[in-house]
């Protein structure tokens, strides 16, 4: 290719230029500009060397000079490779290109010209004359001074070029169908049709190991070029039958190892088949035809007794072209390159697979009469980092409370999910043993701490240190909820009459925050009347990187005011995150969870405070029965309550401090009774032992109830008991 070098010795047209010298063979160049332009046969033969030269060493560049209005000028496209693409001065360079690709090529030629920076390698695709393609690095460049306009260097992707250029660009995703899809486009160079079939579990994420003919499966990944095919022929989505997978599975399979083959004639691949809906499937047309099949195989894991085939790749091409051992060569090391990619993405799926599992098993399942919620989680694209740590769970606790949590685990991947599912269970066990919320926070903040040690179980170089979580307690008697936040985003609270604000407790640090001042975590209580909505979400719905993230919660705060009491509210929280979350690719979890408050009906609980006496258990009976009478709980159970709330009482007075507050709750067919005080001692249930009677009090309560434990409250704890009413 004969040009004028810019001014610039290292401008991009010379890089481009030095980088080629060594793939253009001694007297290329002058044997290229020499030769005037032919219009292109439809001989699609490879060049015969000449002399020692091997075969690959064929001249491979070529070059379009385009006007301003990307028309072309000049050009120099005779060499062998370019046989069948027609090139002439005053034609549009978009003649050259497959129609899909006009766009896309259209807009990098014209911001060339717009900034001047040259746009280097690029695999692209041209059109020849007979239909077929032909697959080139093309590079954009400024033309050099004193012209105006755009050099276009092609190189006709010779087959180590095409190597080097297939690995760099197959690599880049962790999807399976884009990484067979990328693997198809390249092997496109070597045919006229190539195809990618994949073992069914590779879509999945199972470990392939199973190599046993009759049990193979294959699924089409990828199928190019993309055309009308006729009926019958599989396209990507497709599965093979199950004839055909065994056949190109033992086709790869000889002594027991995976290998290429060759297959010159149509009538040998018929005979192969042996049944006539297997031709229509696998060869395309009805035309003479070759096919090259090439394995995907990665190495077993440790123990196992050979190599994995993990699928088959096909490239077609005309009889009157056939495969030269270079060329079976250059595919086995492409598809081997490959498989590496493939297994990769198989495994990037079974993780994304397993961490959102996870992440929706956390989710809130369904509320109750006293409260529903409803939740969205939407994870990040598969080709990010893999599945966050954010989530968001609901679930009941005794004395008929809710618990809500929201929480956000720095990273992505396994080792976020495993940090997210130890804090989310610590979380509910500690919450339902009876601890606040500030109480909890504290033990997740030293969780946290111990996470960041990578001999605690995670993967080497995790750290969970900084994530937030937020803990909200509602109490449908009170019609209160008690909340602490560590580090996380406020809730959004809507009132009944429509009025909502964020609900702020005072700052603290993220879990974990070992460089901060060691503050114990703010308790805040506020009323939460019957109708409310309490809104609990992660940063993923509200950041926009062109606004602040007050501006985000503020819009979160309007859209989630135009909640109707009356609306679905699973609906409603699908229409939130459709209004705020930010358009795909998501950069990060979108996790949102919306309670509305239904609280307690007035004629379902009492609740009294009675003064620490020896009567206040007589007290207290006196004003259970006939509560218990008027909620109609029979005879056996009413005194069976009756007695389990005179022991409850009973230990209140004799151990604790202060007043005692009796409360009792009819939930269907279920009696809670919670007795509370101002002391800090935790009844236990002990082994009885001869002329002993103390504990004899709780082994009632144990005996007459479904279950009983502690809660701890601000001033002091309260001893909750259920039964059957």
């Amino acid at each position: 290719m004969n040009a004028t070098s810019s001014s610039s010795s290292a401008s991009p047209f010379d890089m481009v230029s030095g980088a080629l010298a060594d793939y253009i063979p001694k007297g290329g160049a002058k044997a290229a500009a020499g030769r005037a332009d032919s219009p292109g046969g439809d001989d699609m033969r490879p060049p015969r060397a000449t002399g020692a030269e091997p075969d690959d060493r064929e001249q491979i560049l070529g070059a379009v000079n385009l006007d301003r209005d990307l028309r072309i000028t000049s050009c120099n496209v005779d060499a062998a490779p370019f046989a069948g693409v027609t090139v002439a001065p005053g034609d549009s360079f978009a003649d050259l290109l497959p129609p899909g690709d006009v766009p896309t090529v259209t807009r990098r030629l014209q911001r060339v010209l717009d900034t001047g920076e040259a746009h280097v390698a690029r695999v692209q695709r041209l059109r020849r004359s007979d239909g077929s393609e032909l697959v080139v690095s093309m590079s954009i460049l400024p033309a050099a001074t004193p012209q105006e306009g755009l050099t276009v260097s092609l190189i006709a992707m010779a087959k180590r070029l095409h190597l080097y250029a297939s690995a760099a660009a197959i690599g880049t995703s962790l999807d399976i169908g884009e990484t067979a899809q990328s693997l198809a486009q390249s092997l496109l160079a070597w045919g006229d049709v190539a195809a990618v079939d994949l073992d069914y579990a590779v879509w999945t994420g199972e470990a392939v190991t199973e190599q046993a003919q009759d049990r193979i499966r294959l699924r089409r990944a990828a199928l190019v070029p993309d055309r009308a095919w006729p009926e019958g022929y599989l396209t990507p989505g497709d599965n093979l039958p199950q004839e055909a997978s065994r056949l190109l599975a033992g086709a790869v399979m000889r002594d027991d190892v995976p290998q290429a083959i060759v297959v010159s004639e149509r009538e040998a691949i018929e005979r192969a088949l042996g049944d006539r809906r297997l031709v229509r499937a696998l060869v395309p047309g009805d035309q003479p035809v070759s096919v090259a099949c090439i394995p995907l195989v990665v190495e077993g894991p440790h123990g196992a007794p050979g190599p994995i085939v993990l699928g088959v790749t096909e490239v077609w091409r005309r009889p009157e072209r056939p495969f030269r051992e270079g060329e079976l060569l250059d595919l086995q090391e492409l598809v081997a390159k490959t498989a590496r990619h493939v297994d990769l993405a198989r495994q990037h799926q079974r993780e994304h697979a397993q961490v959102l599992a996870l992440q929706r098993r956390l989710l809130p399942r369904v509320g109750s009469e006293t409260i529903e919620v409803a939740s969205v989680y939407e994870p990040t694209t598969p080709d990010s980092a893999g599945v966050g740590g954010d989530w968001v769970n609901s679930f009941p606790l005794p004395g008929d409370r809710t618990a809500l949590v929201v929480g956000d685990v720095v990273g992505h991947g396994l080792g976020a999910a495993a940090a997210m599912g130890q804090l989310s269970m610590e979380a509910r066990a500690l919450l339902s043993a009876g601890l606040g919320p500030g109480e909890v926070l504290e033990r997740l903040d030293e969780t946290v701490t111990l996470l960041d040690d990578t001999d605690a179980g995670l993967a080497a170089g995790y750290s969970a240190l900084g994530s937030t979580c937020c803990i909200a307690v509602y109490d449908p008697v009170d019609h209160r909820v008690v909340m602490s936040n560590a580090g996380h985003l406020p809730p959004v609270l809507v009132h009944p009459d429509g009025s909502a604000k964020a609900v702020s407790t005072q700052p603290h640090p993220a879990l974990g925050a070992e460089f901060a001042v060691r503050e114990p975590f703010d308790v805040h209580e506020f009323a939460a009347p019957p109708g409310s909505l309490l809104v609990l979400y992660t940063d993923g719905l509200v950041e926009d990187p062109s606004a602040s993230i007050d501006d985000g919660i503020g819009r979160l705060t309007d859209v989630v005011r135009e909640v109707h009491p009356w609306d679905d509210l699973q609906q409603a929280a699908r229409r939130v995150v459709a209004r705020l979350a930010p358009q795909e690719p998501l950069r990060d979890d979108v996790t949102l969870l919306l309670a509305r408050m239904a609280g307690r009906r007035g004629r379902d609980t009492v609740t009294w405070r009675l003064p620490a006496r020896d009567d206040t258990a007589a007290r207290a009976r006196a004003l259970a029965s006939p509560v218990l009478r008027r909620w109609h709980i029979g005879c056996p159970y009413r005194d069976n309550a009756l007695l389990v709330i005179s022991e409850l009482v009973t230990n209140a007075v004799r151990f604790g401090t202060g007043p005692v507050t009796v409360r009792l709750v009819r939930a269907g067919d279920r009696l809670s009774c919670e007795v509370g005080d101002s002391g800090n001692g935790r009844p236990r249930l002990r082994r009885g032992v001869p002329l002993d009677d103390r504990g004899r009090g709780l082994h009632v309560v144990h005996k007459l109830t479904t279950r009983w434990g502690v809660r701890w409250t601000e001033t002091g704890k309260a001893v909750w008991a259920e039964l059957e009413a």
